[in-house]
Formats: C-alpha cells, sequence, structure tokens
C-alpha cells in the first residue's frame, strides 16, 4: 500500500512522529511488492486480454466478472491483475494460498460468503493462489458456491489447467493465458520504479544507464518480480559516490541478475511444449531452430533417455524410408547417450538431431501402419489365404495348408506374383524423397503383377 494510500483518509491518519517509520515499515517490502499495479491503467503487459476492447478488460470495467482461471509462468502478473479485480468489484475479496490453505479454511471462507449473500446480497471474490496444488478432494469443496454462485473463484497457476484443475471447476470458469512481459514491458517498469518517490525507488540519488536496465529486462525472460527485485539489489547494494549518487552501471546490473533459470517444469507446460517444438523443428528441417529446443531441454536437466526415445520415434515418424539411416543413427545415439550420461550425451543427441532435421522426409510408413490399424479396429479382417498358412506341422496337408504356395526366391527377381492378402488393398504409397523413390520404382513394378494377377481371377 502506497503513502498516499495509507495516510489520505484522515480518519486513518497517523501522528506526525508515526509516519516516518510506517513509510520505513513499507519501503522494508521487496520493491516488486511495492510496485503491484493498482489499477488497469497501470497495468503493463497482457495486451491480449486486457486491451482496451478485449473481453476480459470489459467484464472488469462492468463488474461481470465469473469465475475465472488465470495461468502462465511466475512473474507475469497473475495476483496483481486478480487483486485490482479486488479493488475495482463490489464484492468481497477473500484470498487463500494452495500451498497454506486446508479444507478447514476452505469451508470457513465459504460459510461466510454464503451468510453474506444470504443477509446483505454481496456476492464475494475468492481469490486462490497456485490453486493446482490442491487435490481433488480439495477443489471438489469449491464446487457447489461456484456452481450456486456464493463465490466467484479467481484461481492462480504456473500450471496448465486443463491438465491439473479439475474439469468441473474448468469447465465453470473462464481461462485466460498470461505470457511473458516483452523486454519493453520490462523495460518501462525498470523506469517507473526508478520515478515513484513513494512506492519504487524514486527517494533515492539514481542514475542508472538504459544499457544496465536493457540488460536487466532481457535476463530477466519476462519475469516482472525478477526485474524489479533485481534492480532493488542494485540500488541498495551500490555505495553513492562522491556527489551521492548511486551509479547503475551495466557492469552492477550484470552482478545484480542471476543468470535466468530457464523456465522448466519436468511434468508440466514447458516439459511438453518443448518436446513438441523440438520435434516439429526437427520435421520442419530446422536444424537451428531444433538445436535450441535441444539445448533448453538439456540445460534443464531433462532425462537423456526421454530426449533420445522422441528422436528415434521422429526418426521413423517423419524420415522413414526417405533415409532409412535416421533410424540407424537414432538408435545409437540412443544407446550411446545413455551409455555415457551427461553432459557429453549432449554430442550423440545433437549428431542424430542435425542428422534428422537434414534428412529427406517421409511419413509414408507411417500412414500406412494406420491405415492397416483402421482397417483392423472396424472389422475388416481378412483370413490367412489358405497358400500362405503354415505347412510344417503334422496334418497341415490334409488340411491343405501351404499347397501352391511359391517360394520368391525362385521367381525371376526374387519375385513371384501371388494373392498374400485374400483381398485388395493399398496402405503403403511410397514418396518421390531420397531413398524411397528407387522403393517406389520397384513397387509400382511388382503392383502391376499383382494387378495382372487379380485380373486372370
Amino acid at each position: 500500500m502506497a503513502h498516499d494510500e495509507l495516510f489520505s483518509d484522515p480518519a486513518t491518519q497517523l501522528p506526525e512522529e508515526k509516519i516516518v517509520p510506517a513509510i520505513e515499515t513499507f519501503r522494508s517490502q521487496p520493491l516488486a511488492a511495492r510496485m503491484r499495479p493498482r489499477s488497469l491503467d497501470e497495468y503493463v503487459g497482457q495486451t491480449h486480454i486486457l486491451g482496451r476492447d478485449q473481453l476480459l478488460r470489459r467484464a472488469i470495467e462492468a463488474d461481470r466478472i465469473q469465475s475465472l482461471l488465470f495461468y502462465g509462468p511466475p512473474g507475469t502478473g497473475k495476483t496483481s491483475l486478480a487483486q485490482i479485480i479486488a479493488r475495482q468489484t463490489k464484492s468481497k475479496f477473500e484470498r487463500l494460498s494452495g500451498v497454506e490453505s486446508n479444507v478447514a479454511d476452505m469451508r470457513r471462507v465459504l460459510s461466510a460468503a454464503a451468510n453474506r449473500l444470504e443477509n446483505t446480497g454481496a456476492s464475494t471474490i475468492l481469490f486462490i493462489d497456485e490453486i493446482h496444488r490442491f487435490n481433488k478432494s480439495q477443489q471438489d469443496v469449491l464446487l457447489p458456491d461456484v456452481e450456486s454462485g456464493v463465490i466467484r473463484l479467481i484461481g492462480a497457476t504456473t500450471h496448465n489447467p486443463f491438465f491439473f484443475v479439475n474439469s468441473p471447476l474448468v469447465s465453470r470458469s473462464q481461462i485466460f493465458e498470461l505470457r511473458p512481459l516483452t523486454e519493453e514491458d520490462l523495460f518501462t517498469l525498470l523506469r517507473r520504479a526508478l520515478e515513484d518517490e513513494e512506492r519504487g525507488l524514486g527517494y533515492l540519488k539514481i542514475s542508472a544507464e538504459e544499457v544496465a536496465l536493457r540488460h536487466l529486462a532481457r535476463i530477466a525472460d519476462g519475469d516482472a518480480r525478477k526485474v524489479l527485485n533485481s534492480l532493488e539489489i542494485a540500488a541498495l547494494t551500490t555505495a553513492p559516490d562522491a556527489d551521492g549518487i548511486i551509479r547503475i552501471t551495466l557492469a552492477v546490473a550484470e552482478q545484480s541478475i542471476q543468470k535466468k533459470a530457464v523456465v522448466y517444469d519436468g511434468d508440466g507446460d514447458a516439459h511438453y511444449d518443448t518436446i513438441s517444438a523440438f520435434i516439429k523443428s526437427m520435421r520442419g528441417s530446422d536444424p537451428d531452430a531444433a538445436l535450441y529446443w535441444l539445448a533448453k531441454m538439456i540445460h534443464a536437466g531433462e532425462d537423456p533417455r526421454f530426449i533420445a526415445r522422441r528422436i528415434v520415434i521422429c526418426a521413423a515418424e517423419d524420415v522413414g524410408l526417405a533415409d532409412p539411416m535416421a533410424l540407424v543413427l537414432a538408435n545409437a545415439a540412443s544407446s550411446a547417450a545413455e551409455f555415457v550420461g551427461w553432459p557429453e550425451a549432449r554430442i550423440p543427441l545433437a549428431e542424430a538431431t542435425v542428422y534428422i532435421a537434414t534428412a529427406n522426409k517421409s511419413n509414408s510408413a507411417y500412414k500406412a501402419i494406420d491405415a492397416a490399424l483402421e482397417d483392423v479396429r472396424s472389422g475388416r479382417t481378412f483370413a490367412v489365404p489358405e497358400h500362405l498358412r503354415d505347412g510344417h506341422y503334422a496334418g497341415s496337408k490334409r488340411l491343405g495348408h501351404g499347397a501352391g504356395y511359391q517360394y520368391a526366391h525362385d521367381g525371376k527377381g526374387h519375385f513371384v506374383a501371388q494373392d498374400y492378402l485374400g483381398g485388395e488393398r493399398r496402405y503403403y504409397e511410397p514418396t518421390e524423397q531420397g531413398v524411397e523413390k528407387k522403393i517406389k520404382e520397384r513397387l509400382e513394378k511388382w503392383r502391376a503383377e499383382f494387378t495382372k494377377l487379380r485380373e486372370k481371377k
């Protein structure tokens, strides 16, 4: 709460001798907490949901908020947005934490909300930070009151709610994804913090180089909390010069912000989104993009076996018979990576990644097996033709099994045209990519012979 909020109401004004200690107490809070936006006009970023004509902004301004779920990386403004809604709504604001709160806390708030609605007609907004931390049973406690309108729920989470929040809650809520702030957004926050004398660092004599602020904005990786706290560290740990000015240079900025930690949760969005981008980059023949996503997974400590498995799958699915060596190399890289472990595993994995990304592509085998599986699932099955059945056991000849079978190696070019299916189906359609072009040429000749055979019958 800012100085003007603390002392502007005469009924709550403190004696003069207590104002300075109160200000010092307020300034003991982290800069990121003091600089939280107080209105939509102060809020920076998320224009895709809070722009002038966007639904969420209109709903907030008109006090027509229903249950909401905000999700996105840390420091993108989820809690700040909930607090802004609390200031602008006509409802009572209650806050719980998915880490600290329990069912008893939830029932207390829900009971108070029900009484409030019945006695005064006032509704309640319940904000739950890190709602994904609640288990299924805890989340189920909320359902009746969300359904009946006793509370309007605002949940904040760094995890995709479609995976980590109960489906009934998801279906009753509007979901908004908050994105990492841009470097310009973060630069704006830094300048604002330096100029604000009440909530920010404006009470200090600070001269900050633009290149230093740009560095903080870049390294913070879209995290407003991180960038503001880094600025505060720089300001409070740098001694003033002879003129009493704290000078924040690039060197000071570099020391004040730690190496950014890659946002990567082992079981959440970052895990699956990154591997998805990795596979799609190899499929799309962009080795540079594929190497970047590989590097991100390596840096985050991903299991090399998980990466290797995806490389093997990509080699079979997306390169296929256009370059059969891709699967061989992928398997070799998988074995090598498991054998040597990190950090050397990065080398065979990178080799396989580049090979697959730059190889000729064909998904014909992948499409062929899926088409055949669909036939089997649909019930369009064939009995094994008599001449293809096993004729090696006693009594098989009496059943006619194997009779009339022609050994392919006895034919010209090691090929004999005979019925191998008991019907006509075509699943495999080779492309003209790489090695598969030659396969296509051979297969066209063989299929012509099969067609002649069927026409004779």
